[in-house]
């Protein structure tokens, strides 16, 4: 077998948007690929039947990422497949355009557009459609104006494209721009009519819906702001006959996660926020409509509601809690694996899966349950599992296991200085050999409220492919051991710090064939915050990469995205509160003492970790006579690593490891 290629991954398949057809006969859904000609990804609709199991691609064109069934043979999708549509929208009008296929054969027949981005659809019957939209007050429906007003638009928006005018906060969105304004609503289309109705008003950011069985209810969970968002939402039930909306939520501080119809009643998932601050877990609830009574049932539940385990082998969406017949399907994360589990309303729940992993994704249709697992070194692929019984059916990356030489990671525990245990992974040198002494990178996650785990991590086993011993553990700050776990709100570069570097102790204590004269440090987001970090307070490290970095806190809080509302939830100050502190937990601070080559690689239009951390870092470093290197990817965002352009991703890598390459061999 050959050894992993820095560019295997432009071949990967990524499976997402998993849905059984209404019969729970056939299972659609999305596989994304890489196009490297083009830089782009490419998505198309793959069906597979589940009563004699057989796979088939439905389209073909490349961008069908939206889509519902309408009836057990018929699916609804959106796509850009005609160029005069392309056009259209490459003009500057807002368009989504519907087709329909008979999943049995036949071609795809164009059924309607709507002026808006459709983010999500659903049916709910008689031609009737349940949407979310991006809703921006600046641009008018153009289908309605004839072709002289359309141009006179056109022409002034193209002259405003010049200007960005912003009165609220966050007026920008890592992965959408400029947000000033703009929404994510809620609407109806009839199809009868052609007519869009709107069931959120132009204040309001739906964050999830969900429709009950017989399609004439529907929940949504939704945050309304002007000028300042607070973190915070509200739960809302809408039926469709009577147009009737009803405000669920009761008056404190509360964000809701999920909320699905069970039976009749309503269970949902939230928390308060009060102890643990934004990252709290959620517990489980049971409302009644009838009463508005609330009961928890699970006051004990301490795990998130999602799949936190980090890999750079992913794209596109997929759902993480269903409900079917008397239960409620979610993901959740223990320790370092995710797994699919069921709950009732009494709040007894069962564990589905349980194999070491991650469950991406998941459908469920009476006794079928089908998921997107990773498992043993295992791309993504499609899943069932039946009494805890697993069984592989896809096998789109198949080749990867088969032709390269892959270095499993290995998971030992151990100590902390304060007595915790901790877990932490060694993954070996391909073609290794005990006798001789390997450079190693220690690769942290980001989050923190992450975790990483067993599965197939492209950059890892790239660098264990290029002679590299790589390290990883997941610290307190992770996710999948509960809130206090969790909670280093006031602690950031303490305790977490003293964890990452009590790992290194045990690897280097248990492995004598690493060399600890050529490590090297690695890390993006929280993992890039931890990066500059190091290089401040130690010099074991012989060079050192922050990608996507936190630099200041004090500058985080007001150029961010989050950074107003996270940087008071997880220091406890404001720059008015208690600058010190912001200052003391920055890593900038600490700058001048750094010794350590540090490479800094960054996107320009990162507004989760904006440029301006890196460039901070990177200038004091400079200044300060260290090595350094900022490389700015332009046109991308905080998702570089896991879903930026095939040939940045490439070129992202190919800058890291020359960097190790130059000091570490």
């Amino acid at each position: 077998m050959q050894k992993l290629k820095i560019d295997d991954f432009l071949k990967y398949r990524f499976i997402s948007d998993l849905s059984f057809s209404p019969d729970g006969k056939h299972l659609a859904f999305a596989v994304h690929e890489m196009d490297q000609d083009e830089n782009k990804y490419n998505s198309k609709i793959w069906l597979y039947k589940t009563e004699y199991p057989q796979l088939l691609q439905v389209t073909f064109f490349g961008d069908e990422r939206i889509f519902t069934w309408l009836d057990k043979e018929t699916l609804l999708f959106a796509s850009l497949r005609n160029e005069k549509d392309r056009k259209r929208k490459d003009n500057g009008e807002q368009l989504t355009v519907f087709y329909k296929i008979n999943i049995n054969g036949g071609e795809a027949q164009r059924a309607f557009e709507i002026p808006l981005m459709v983010r999500k659809i659903e049916y709910i019957g008689q031609k009737k459609f349940v949407f979310t939209a991006m809703y921006d007050p600046e641009i008018p429906d153009l289908s309605k104006m004839n072709e002289a007003e359309k141009q006179e638009w056109l022409r002034k928006a193209k002259e405003e494209k010049d200007y960005e005018v912003v009165d609220e906060i966050p007026f920008w969105s890592n992965g959408s721009g400029f947000t000033n304004k703009k929404r994510t609503r809620l609407y109806i289309y009839d199809e009868n009519s052609s007519t869009i109705l709107p069931i959120t008003d132009e204040y309001t950011n739906v964050e999830h819906f969900s429709i009950n069985p017989d399609r004439k209810k529907l929940l949504f969970i939704s945050n309304r702001f002007e000028k300042k968002m607070e973190i915070k939402s509200d739960l809302h039930l809408y039926t469709f006959e009577d147009e009737k909306l009803t405000k669920l939520t009761h008056e404190d501080r509360f964000d809701y996660e999920i909320a699905y119809f069970l039976k009749n009643k309503i269970i949902f998932a939230g928390k308060d926020m009060r102890k643990y601050g934004i990252n709290e877990n959620p517990r489980f609830y049971i409302l009644d409509p009838q009463t508005r009574t609330t009961r928890v049932i699970t006051p004990n539940f301490d795990r998130s509601l999602r799949n936190s385990v980090n890999s750079d082998c992913r794209y596109g969406a997929n759902r993480i809690a269903k409900i079917d017949g008397d239960h409620l399907y979610f993901i959740s994360t223990d320790w370092h694996s995710s797994h699919l589990y069921k709950i009732d309303e009494n709040g007894n729940i069962d564990q589905l899966t349980l194999e070491d992993g991650s469950v991406d994704g998941f459908d469920v249709y009476e006794d079928k349950i089908i998921f997107v697992g990773m498992r043993n070194m295992k791309l993504q692929e499609l899943y069932t599992v039946k009494e805890n019984k697993e069984q592989q059916i896809t096998f789109f990356n198949e080749w990867l296991v088969k032709e390269r030489n892959l270095s499993k990671p290995e998971r030992f525990t151990f100590q902390s200085r304060d007595g915790t245990t901790l877990e932490g992974w060694i993954i070996k040198p391909v073609d290794f050999d005990g006798a001789k002494k390997y450079p190693a990178i220690v690769d942290i996650h980001g989050g923190p409220k992450t975790v990483y785990g067993e599965v197939f991590f492209h950059e890892m086993q790239f660098w264990a492919s290029e002679g590299y011993v790589v390290l990883f553990t997941n610290p307190r700050g992770s996710d999948g051991r509960g809130n206090e776990f969790a909670d280093i709100r006031g602690k950031y570069g303490t305790v977490d710090y003293e964890d990452l570097m009590d790992f290194v102790d045990a690897a280097l204590k248990r492995y004598q064939f690493i060399d600890e004269n050529r490590m090297g440090v690695t890390g993006g987001s929280y993992g890039g915050f931890m990066t500059n970090w190091i290089i401040g307070h130690t010099d074991r490290f012989r060079a050192a990469v922050s990608q996507r970095s936190i630099a200041n806190w004090i500058s985080k809080f007001g150029t961010t995205d989050i950074g107003y509302f996270f940087v008071e939830d997880q220091h406890l100050a404001t720059p008015w509160s208690n600058q010190e502190k912001l200052w003391w937990h920055s890593p900038m601070k600490y700058a001048d003492r750094a010794k350590t080559p540090t490479l800094f690689i960054h996107s320009d239009e990162d507004y989760r970790c904006w440029l301006v951390e890196a460039i901070q870092m990177f200038t004091s470093l400079r200044y300060n006579n260290v090595d350094t290197k900022l490389v700015i990817f332009k046109g991308e965002n905080h998702e570089l690593s896991r879903g930026g352009k095939p040939k940045h991703r490439v070129r992202r890598l190919k800058e890291i490891t020359e960097w190790f390459n130059k000091y570490l061999k």
